[in-house]
């Protein structure tokens, strides 16, 4: 990733976990006097869904352009009432590659608006990896969601503004909503905020299809340190494993928190099937388990740091629309830091070979059956990851 990408004398706050996002996106809500973007692979119509939804409709009764983009699998369970109320109450409201009854097993099916973005006036934004639900409410009564967001301001915002729009525009041609279509009639404005360095990398399926891996991919071969990589859903292929191992090989301290209580059977047991592999490379291993991991963030050299929607998996690196911030600032990266590694020490399992309920045949079999139906779902909708192998 070439520095030109990055833009100086930003402001960007760590939020940790929903318990401080969203307050913050909802007082921002509430103060918008223009224009609202929200974008979000999930909206749940729970207690915070609706409580962001009534946010949404009273600023959209104040004259507010209020902009809802919704993925159409990740929120298919919002209710069409409550979508219906949203446009009475005059917001505009898009669904990505909404989902049918009938919808059949396309390629296209796989390709998901991932992203997490929220963008207010165009004064401050919200990236992350958070969506609009409770992650209060959860049938085992955990602790919150593990998942962080970033707030910023600053001459960054011109970079997410326009991807934002430009987001917005292609899907509302694609419903035919041309009168959606608003023209720029505010503009970010682009003057010294902070003293950090950010970037704002997305990946699409046109002209930045690899920026967020290879965003990762120089700083883990730039890696002096340490890196300390959080994952919700870890299944790197061939060239992110080997730029890992490489970092160990001269001497850099390589650490992954990854999901310790199970969502989705498939992907958890498929990344386990990579666990000796990795282990036996000198990279260390943690499971998170006090709650649910949902981070996708990444601290390297406590200098470089990535906070976003991407995970490190083929159906984010591959086919989903994603979006991530990219900070160069050691106060930043050390808060991250701090945060990471009292998860890792305080509520993980560190993973080793003497665990042997890792490591047992029965794990083995069920690891790497998960691990080849993930690799024959991407060659059956044509995705061909060849270096997917550790």
């Amino acid at each position: 990733m070439k520095n030109s990408h990055f833009v100086e004398s930003n402001q960007i706050a760590l939020l940790h976990n929903g318990e401080e996002y969203f307050p913050e996106l909802e007082a921002a809500i509430e103060k918008a006097q223009f224009e609202i973007h929200i974008e979000t692979y999930i909206f749940e119509y729970d207690a915070i869904g609706i409580k962001i939804s009534q946010a949404l409709k009273r600023a959209a009764q104040r004259g507010v352009s209020v902009h809802l983009l919704l993925d159409g699998f990740g929120s298919q369970n919002l209710p069409r009432v409550e979508i219906n109320s949203m446009l009475q109450a005059g917001m505009k409201v898009l669904i990505f590659r909404p989902e049918f009854v009938f919808s059949m097993p396309r390629r296209y099916r796989l390709r998901r608006m991932h992203r997490k973005l929220a963008i207010i006036d165009a004064q401050i934004a919200f990236v992350g990896g958070i969506n609009i639900i409770d992650d209060q409410h959860n049938p085992e009564k955990l602790t919150p969601r593990f998942d962080y967001a970033v707030a910023v301001k600053g001459p960054l915002l011109v970079q997410i503004h326009q991807a934002v729009k430009h987001l917005w525009m292609l899907v509302a041609w694609v419903h035919l909503k041309k009168r959606w279509i608003i023209p720029m009639t505010i503009q970010p404005v682009d003057k010294p905020c902070g003293n950090q360095k950010a970037a704002f990398v997305i990946r699409d399926n046109w002209r930045h299809r690899h920026d967020i891996e290879h965003a990762y991919l120089e700083a883990i071969n730039q890696a002096q340190t340490e890196i300390i990589i959080a994952n919700a859903y870890f299944l790197p292929g061939r060239k992110f494993s080997n730029a890992l191992k490489d970092a160990v090989q001269r001497g850099v301290n390589v650490e992954l928190l990854l999901q310790g209580k199970i969502e989705y059977r498939l992907q958890y047991h498929a990344t386990q099937a990579l666990y000796e592999n990795l282990l036996k490379a000198g990279i260390k291993i943690y499971e998170y388990n006090r709650s649910y991991l949902h981070a996708k963030v990444a601290v390297i050299d406590q200098y470089w740091a990535t906070v976003g929607s991407s995970n490190i998996d083929p159906f984010s690196l591959l086919m989903a629309r994603e979006a991530n911030i990219v900070i160069e600032d050691h106060q930043f990266s050390n808060e991250l830091r701090t945060s990471l590694k009292t998860a890792i020490t305080q509520e993980s399992v560190h993973i080793t070979p003497a665990n042997r309920s890792f490591f047992s045949w029965r794990k083995y079999i069920v690891n790497w059956l998960s691990f080849y139906i993930v690799r024959m779902m991407q060659g059956v909708l044509n995705y061909d990851w060849y270096d997917n192998v550790p």
